[in-house]
C-alpha cells in the first residue's frame, strides 16, 4: 500500500480509504472488514454521525478498541437527527458541533478524532461559527484536523479563504471530472488535501449496466465504460483502472471506497497494489468524452 501526505497536515494517509459508510449491521462481519483492510495496510477509515444514526461510528469504534494508535479516524458533522427519527436537518451552528463532537466521541470509543469534516455547507452557513467551532476542538485536543465534504466550488473556496481546513472531501472520476476545472488546482496550491470519492461512478466504470450519468447520456457512459476496459486490457480489473485516473491527479491524496463485503475489500486492495496510469493511458480516457462543469454553486 502506498502512503500519502494529507496536504499540509501530519497525517500520514493510506492511498486507499476505507468507506464504512457501506458497512452492514452484523459487528462480527464488520470487524472483520475492518481488520483486514488495516492488515492489508488500509489505516485511514472515514465514517460520519449520520449513517446508521450513529451505529456506524460504534461499529467502528468497537472494531478498532485498543488499537488506536494503529488507524486514522476520520467522522462527519452537520446533518442533525430529528427527535422522533424522521429524518435530519442540516446544523452547522457552532453550538451544536460542540454537542455532536462529544456523542461521537463516546462512539467512536476514543478521546480525540484524526479528522473532523463538515458534512456538506452552503455559501448562506454561519461560516465563521462554524470554524470557531472546530478551531475550540482542535485547541482542545478533541480533534487533529479538520475539513469539509463538499462539491460546491463556492463554499469550498470560502474554507479555503477563511479556515485552516486540511482536506475537502468530494466526488471525482472519469465520468465527475467537475474538480478539475478549478477545485483540484486551488486545493493543491493551498495544500489542502483531496479525498476523492465516487472513483467508479455508482459502479458504471466498473461493469455495472450504463445509465444517464451527470449530465452524459447512457451512450455517453457506454463510450467512457468501454474505453476504461480497453485500457484496463487482459492484465487488469476496469475498477483499478477507474480509480487509477482518480488518483492520476498530483492534488488528490485518497481515494475513498465505500466497502461492504469481502469481495469488494479485495477489489480495492488490488486497486491499491496496480501501478499509476500512463500519460498516454490518461490521455486516451479524458478524450473519450469532454468534461463535464459544475453548473451551480460556482
Amino acid at each position: 500500500m502506498k502512503y500519502k501526505q494529507l496536504g499540509t497536515s501530519d497525517l500520514k494517509i493510506s492511498e486507499i480509504g476505507f468507506g464504512c459508510m457501506s458497512l452492514g449491521t452484523s459487528h462480527e462481519d464488520n470487524v472483520k472488514l475492518l481488520h483486514r483492510a488495516l492488515d492489508q495496510g488500509i489505516n485511514f477509515f472515514d465514517t460520519a454521525d449520520l449513517y446508521d444514526k450513529g451505529a456506524n461510528e460504534e461499529t467502528v469504534g468497537r472494531a478498532f478498541a485498543g488499537m488506536r494508535d494503529k488507524v486514522i479516524i476520520a467522522t462527519k458533522v452537520g446533518n442533525q437527527w430529528r427527535p422522533d427519527g424522521s429524518g435530519w436537518d442540516w446544523n452547522p451552528s457552532k453550538r451544536y458541533i460542540l454537542q455532536a463532537v462529544e456523542a461521537s466521541l463516546k462512539r467512536l470509543q476514543t478521546d480525540y478524532i484524526d479528522l473532523y469534516q463538515l458534512h456538506g455547507g452552503t455559501i448562506d452557513d454561519p461560516i465563521d461559527e462554524t470554524i470557531e467551532a472546530f478551531e475550540q476542538l482542535k485547541q482542545e485536543g478533541k480533534i487533529r484536523h479538520y475539513g469539509i465534504s463538499s462539491i460546491r466550488p463556492n463554499v469550498i473556496r470560502e474554507y479555503v479563504e477563511r479556515s485552516n481546513i486540511a482536506s475537502v472531501m468530494l466526488q471525482y472520476s472519469l465520468l465527475d471530472r467537475r474538480p478539475e476545472e478549478e477545485v483540484l488546482g486551488l486545493l493543491q496550491k493551498q495544500g489542502i488535501g483531496v479525498l476523492a470519492r465516487g472513483s467508479l461512478a455508482q459502479g458504471l466504470l466498473a461493469g455495472k449496466p450504463a445509465k444517464a450519468y451527470l449530465g452524459y447520456t447512457l451512450e455517453e457512459v457506454e463510450k467512457a465504460a468501454q474505453a476504461v476496459k480497453t485500457v484496463a486490457g487482459a492484465k487488469r480489473q476496469t475498477a483499478e483502472v477507474a480509480l487509477r485516473y482518480t488518483l492520476h491527479h498530483s492534488a488528490v491524496s485518497m481515494a475513498v471506497l465505500g466497502i461492504r463485503t469481502s469481495e469488494q475489500l479485495e477489489e480495492a486492495l488490488q486497486a491499491g497494489k496496480s501501478a499509476p496510469l500512463s500519460a498516454e493511458e490518461i490521455k486516451a480516457l479524458q478524450t473519450v468524452l469532454p468534461a463535464n462543469r459544475y453548473e451551480q454553486h460556482r
